[in-house]
């Protein structure tokens, strides 16, 4: 992956002094715009993203006082005050230069200038821009992007060779991915590990979960807002495109956009640009995309509920992580590894599993899948004594409980196992479309995303309870 050349705004009254420069950087691979006047300074500023603007700080012809220059520079750095500004100036006129770095430029040139000082000093300054925006970003990066490296990845059955297989084959590229997959087979696993396995692994992975995010809400997460956009945005927000500039933003459970969020996602993937809300400058990011999904995707652009044309823009390659149920070769793999993890979190080192424990997950159906796998071996490091896992601590009901195989009813099951089971129902009547589904139950979208993502168990039940009460 290249960094994006950058983007140098000129501006100067004088055609011949604009095509100078504009030849000079591009022989050095940098984008120009060019300005004669400073209305159409701003207007440009105003439309479009740059790494530093280098002006003159005469536009009228015989005016030398440097007036519009003083007057220009304020306005610039009021719509972005990490901009570097370079202005130019005549020999002899250091005090003006020396005003204008007082009211915000970082440096200056003089005409005329020696190509490779003006070079020096742009470079410097654009590499000191970039520096000043990825700080900006710092803390909200810190609170949204997951751990660096690879993650653990349980994957010995031959059910997830061929998954294996073409992850190592695409990762190294910058193919959008769309990985498919039920409830909990482990989809954000696999984005985090294409994502490390990447040459944009010592970048942002920025993961978004589209399907919990209102239609309001949504637009200002993936592109920013600016303040005064809405009745709460009172500062400048940066969006999760921005936050991925470099990197690679994950977008989960995309089958649940609506067709004008389809929409807006489509233009930045086909341009690479966005705008803020509220903002009509157009800005742009270098994002490798990988999106998930339970839906069939196929099935709802047949029926006209999602864009063909964003599916084939997220489709370049289809990845399909099966279900628990047909690689249970991992299961006790994947329960030494949480064991492991949640032992040494809970203070219990050096528990294991009962052999009677063992049989148990083997033989259990496992309709969440990994994700559930994960709540049970959680509960059961809670619930065992101080060396071993027994069978009664993984909490299955020994009817219809591992290896009994018999479908029971909803008088045999406990109200969150029946409440799980008609979630589930619904899902499948509606093809996985949650928002569907949700409506069928009487939920909003995001409280049937907590039932979906809750650890099991009556204590956590209760607590949910609790929480929307």
């Amino acid at each position: 992956m290249s960094l994006r050349p950058p983007r140098i705004l000129v501006a100067d009254d004088q055609p011949a002094v604009l095509e100078a420069l504009r030849l000079l950087l591009k022989a050095e691979g940098w984008i120009t715009r060019a300005a004669h006047v400073p209305a159409g300074v701003l207007a440009l500023a105003e439309a479009e993203d740059f790494d530093a603007v280098l002006m003159d700080m005469n536009y009228t012809r015989d005016t030398t006082s440097g007036g519009e220059g003083f007057e220009l520079l304020p306005r610039l750095l009021a719509m972005d005050p990490t901009l570097p500004v370079v202005v130019m100036t005549a020999w002899g006129s250091i005090d003006k230069a020396v005003e204008a770095m007082r009211r915000g430029a970082r440096d200056f040139v003089e005409k005329p200038w020696d190509n490779a000082r003006l070079l020096a000093t742009l470079r410097t300054q654009v590499e000191l821009g970039r520096a000043l925006r990825r700080g900006q970003r710092l803390e909200l990066e810190n609170a949204l992007l997951r751990p660096r490296g690879a993650p653990d990845l349980v994957a010995g059955s031959p059910a997830m060779q061929p998954v294996l297989r073409l992850m190592a084959k695409v990762a190294p590229s910058d193919a959008n991915v769309l990985i498919l997959g039920e409830h909990g087979t482990g989809k954000e696993v696999a984005a985090q590990w294409i994502h490390a396995a990447s040459a944009r692994a010592d970048r942002p992975l920025v993961t978004v979960n589209v399907g919990g995010l209102s239609e309001g809400v949504l637009e200002s997460e993936l592109f920013g807002h600016v303040k005064g956009a809405f009745t709460d945005a009172k500062t400048d927000r940066i969006g999760r495109f921005e936050l991925a500039d470099g990197g690679t933003l994950f977008l989960d459970e995309i089958g649940n956009l609506s067709l004008a969020q389809q929409t807006k996602l489509l233009r930045v993937l086909q341009s690479g640009e966005f705008e803020r809300v509220g903002s009509s400058r157009t800005r742009r990011a270098d994002v490798r995309l990988l999106a998930a999904t339970n839906a069939d995707l196929h099935a709802l652009a047949a029926e006209g509920r999602f864009r063909e044309d964003l599916l084939f823009r997220l489709n370049t390659i289809e990845l399909r992580l099966p279900p628990l149920r047909e690689r249970r070769e991992d299961v006790v793999p994947l329960a030494g590894l949480f064991l492991e993890r949640y032992a040494a979190r809970y203070g219990k080192p050096g528990l294991v599993f009962a052999d009677a424990a063992l049989a148990a997950l083997r033989a259990y159906p496992w309709p969440g899948n990994v994700r559930e796998l994960d709540h049970v071996v959680e509960r059961a490091v809670l619930m065992a004594g101080e060396d071993r896992v027994h069978a009664a601590d993984l909490g299955f009901r020994p009817s219809g409980g591992a290896g009994d195989g018999r479908a029971r009813g909803y008088e045999e099951m406990t109200l969150e196992e029946v409440e799980q089971a008609l979630i589930r129902k619904a899902l499948a009547r509606h093809g996985g479309n949650v928002s569907l589904a949700a409506r069928d139950l009487g939920l909003s979208r995001s409280a049937l995303y907590r039932r979906l993502e809750r650890p099991s168990g009556p204590a956590a039940a209760a607590a949910e309870r609790r929480e929307e009460t």
